[in-house]
């Protein structure tokens, strides 16, 4: 059985998200209704960033112990930033 649901969201989300479908020659409501179905499928719900390629890189990456991601983050945009200009 189908219930009618009403969601709030970014009316420029909405836009893309509707071409999108179309695009795939779907409603946004199924594609809703799918992504909201591989959500639960576990009865449990999992995070966005779940996806098959990301869970099986997860935990292979050593850091060294000395690594600081905020400094290295810091270094890399600051790096970019100086190129662009």
């Amino acid at each position: 059985m189908n219930t009618k649901l009403t969601l709030t969201i970014e009316q420029a989300v909405i836009e893309k998200a509707k071409l999108y479908a179309k695009s795939k020659g779907r409603s946004l409501s199924d594609l809703v209704e799918n992504y909201l179905q591989l959500m639960v499928e576990d009865k449990e719900v999992k995070p966005l960033n779940s996806a098959p390629i990301a869970s099986s890189l997860r935990g292979t990456f050593k850091a060294p112990a000395n690594f600081s991601y905020q400094e290295e983050l810091t270094k890399a945009l600051s790096q970019k930033h100086l190129l662009d200009e």
